[in-house]
């Protein structure tokens, strides 16, 4: 027998229930993984009260790193022995041992620890899919990244600092603002204190930024199209704050005949080779050092619910990992 974190209802964190699971041998095309190190994101919480719904009982996460232990029919992906790691779907990341898709795996290089990993691979994928997908920075480039100190923050303000940008990223606190700056910002804004639309006019003369990836959501959303130059790109990738409201999409035209996407890593990744091509490019970028992966809090699985309190208090920063 083995555990797994498993929801039965939708709620707060205390519908997180820890329980004994048996794992069958895998299915044609799966693969068993034993997990190393679980990574703890917000969609979780998204997953947990329902706001992405799940079908109910259902595990929880969908991150993860560890080694394949056996493989299904007509699994090429991967072997028995391989080091691995993934983000994306089906969710059921937070277990000791799951089985899961072996065309989602990647394999993971000698040089990145498998906590390293756990806590890197859906923020990191979807930092290289929005600043070399959704739009490709380019030097010189003034971009805004909403609550730089969290887990895909720090990722994206070192990677858009090694494309050349001009990194603008805003905090909730002064010592965010601080681990923020270590990791590529140019300018930090403190939006708890300080407008940030103003400030992002000042800090770039009047113009305004060529792109935000604004996770936040509804708090941020006004003042992110307030923060763009004409003909600029919003990037609503999350809802840390809540959804956005709906709006007339006049306001793009009156603000500067603005773009505004809503992407998922989901899409960018639904292919394989695609899969395969941003797992690439951001391995190399860590293997490289100019991304570093700051795991700045770690629980034990089983205390998965605390860990979801603490994230949505806004208690931790970089990224978090649970481990088996």
């Amino acid at each position: 027998m083995t555990h797994a974190i498993r929801i039965h209802q939708t709620g707060g964190p205390e519908v997180l229930c820890w329980e004994q699971i048996d794992v069958p041998a895998p299915a044609t095309g799966e693969a068993t993984v034993r997990h190393h190190a679980v990574g703890l994101n917000f969609i979780d919480t998204y997953h947990r009260t329902g706001l992405y719904p799940l079908s109910l009982p259902s595990g929880i996460g969908l991150e993860g790193a560890g080694v394949v232990t056996a493989v299904g029919e007509g699994v090429s992906e991967v072997t028995v022995g391989d080091r691995v790691a993934y983000a994306g779907g089906p969710p059921g990341a937070y277990a000791e041992v799951r089985n899961i898709p072996a065309h989602r795996l990647l394999k993971l290089p000698d040089a990145i620890a498998f906590e390293t990993a756990a806590a890197m691979m859906l923020q990191g994928l979807t930092a290289a899919y929005l600043l070399r997908r959704t739009y490709r920075v380019q030097p010189g480039d003034a971009v805004l990244i909403h609550a730089a100190a969290g887990g895909v923050g720090l990722i994206a303000c070192q990677w858009a600092k090694a494309l050349g940008a001009t990194v603008i990223g805003t905090v909730g606190s002064a010592a965010k603002g601080e681990l923020a700056k270590a990791h590529g910002c140019d300018h930090v804004i403190n939006y708890s204190s300080e407008d940030f639309p103003r400030r992002v006019r000042e800090i770039t003369s009047g113009e305004g930024v060529t792109v935000v990836y604004d996770g936040v959501g509804k708090d941020t959303f006004t003042g992110s199209l307030d923060s763009l130059r004409p003909l600029g790109m919003l990037v609503t990738y999350g809802n840390a704050s809540g959804p956005v409201p709906p709006f007339d999409p006049l306001l793009l035209s009156q603000k500067g005949s603005l773009f505004i996407t809503r992407p998922t890593l989901m899409n960018y990744t639904a292919k394989r080779a695609d899969l395969e091509a941003l797992g690439a490019e951001l391995f190399a970028m860590v293997v490289s050092g100019k991304v570093r992966i700051e795991v700045n809090q770690n629980y034990p699985l089983a205390e998965a619910a605390q860990a979801q309190r603490d994230l949505e208090a806004r208690k931790t920063t970089g990224s978090t990992i649970l481990i088996p």
